[in-house]
């Protein structure tokens, strides 16, 4: 059974960078598509990017150009570089993984970690 953990979040002003963590423990790690989801308080959970195999990315619309998402499949993690934070960015954050595809849609993900908290402040 796979499992997801996230790692990074934190608090910090506008305009500043935090780095997030995933580790997972999914069996065969590189075959999996992964994004990167976040829901605010009161909202609903929204796509912020994917990647599939080592270079297929997509991002969206509010964050691009400002997040970067990657991952080391030999260290089974995936990663969200997050620059030029604004107090809209605030929200958990949830790494999914899905196997053999990657999607703007939650619901094609079968493995969600636990979430964690990114705080920007004005």
């Amino acid at each position: 059974q796979g499992q997801l953990v996230e790692s990074g979040g934190g608090s910090v002003q506008a305009g500043g960078s935090l780095r997030l963590s995933c580790v997972g423990s999914l069996g065969t790690f590189s075959g999996y598509g992964l994004g990167w989801f976040r829901q605010a308080p009161g909202a609903e959970r929204e796509f912020v990017a994917y990647i599939y195999q080592t270079s297929h990315t997509q991002y969206a619309d509010s964050v691009k150009g400002r997040f970067t998402i990657s991952r080391d499949n030999t260290k089974d993690t995936l990663y969200l570089q997050m620059n030029s934070l604004k107090p809209e960015d605030t929200a958990v954050y949830y790494c999914a993984a899905a196997g053999g595809v990657a999607s703007t849609n939650a619901n094609r993900y079968q493995f969600w970690g636990p979430g964690t908290q990114v705080t920007v402040s004005a």
